[in-house]
């Protein structure tokens, strides 16, 4: 079946539910966290309970602690499971341009236009979405595929003013390590790489000792 036998929707949703989610069962973890920047390394304890309510204990210094929250934060935000009406039901879908990957654009009506997707083999590889005041671009170079949804391995991130279109900050370069702690896949390491204005910050956030709740 080729993308144009099929609507928009079907695909783009097809490729939504393909992500890697937790379920309801999870039980919330536990990791020891070293974060590494610019030379320099800080260990503590990191805390996300079934409520994906994450905490940072252990760390001292308030830009690490803010650093590292933000981490732990976008682990669990990101491993939500909603289903595609609870997200999607006020959107409409129509077919874009497909590139030299064989990636097809996706563009969206309704609620959030102007956002727009691409999707590949039953993964999202480029989300374009305005968020809080700002436009993110992601683009998915890998994935890790758990056999129950794919995790994004590489990917950049940008962000544009949304008037303007003026990029705001450097271009920021993931990447991202699992492993399968009882049934669940949890993030382990992430690296990234930000550029701005031809200077590299490197962060490394090292999650080890992960062990599940309850």
């Amino acid at each position: 079946m080729t993308a144009t036998q099929i609507s928009a929707q079907e695909l783009f949703q097809a490729a939504y539910q393909n992500r890697y989610t937790w379920d309801q069962n999870f039980p919330g973890f536990t990791a020891d966290i070293t974060y590494k920047i610019d030379g320099h390394k800080l260990t503590g304890k990191v805390h996300i309970d079934s409520k994906l309510k994450a905490e940072v204990l252990d760390v001292e210094d308030e830009a690490a602690k803010k650093a590292i929250h933000n981490q732990a934060w976008e682990i669990a935000v990101h491993r939500v499971r909603r289903s595609f009406e609870q997200s999607h039901s006020e959107n409409t879908f129509s077919y874009g341009e497909t590139d030299e990957t064989g990636a097809v654009e996706i563009l969206v009506s309704g609620k959030a236009a102007g956002d727009k997707y691409k999707v590949r083999n039953d993964v999202v590889t480029l989300v374009h979405r305005h968020i809080h005041g700002v436009v993110v671009t992601i683009n998915t170079f890998s994935i890790h595929d758990t056999g129950a949804g794919y995790l994004s391995h590489t990917y950049d991130a940008v962000y544009h003013d949304p008037q303007t279109g003026v990029q705001k900050g450097g271009r920021s370069e993931f990447t991202d390590e699992y492993e399968k702690v009882g049934n669940y896949y949890i993030l382990n390491r992430r690296e990234i790489r930000t550029e701005t204005d031809g200077n590299i910050a490197v962060q490394e956030f090292i999650f080890s000792n992960l062990e599940l709740l309850g």
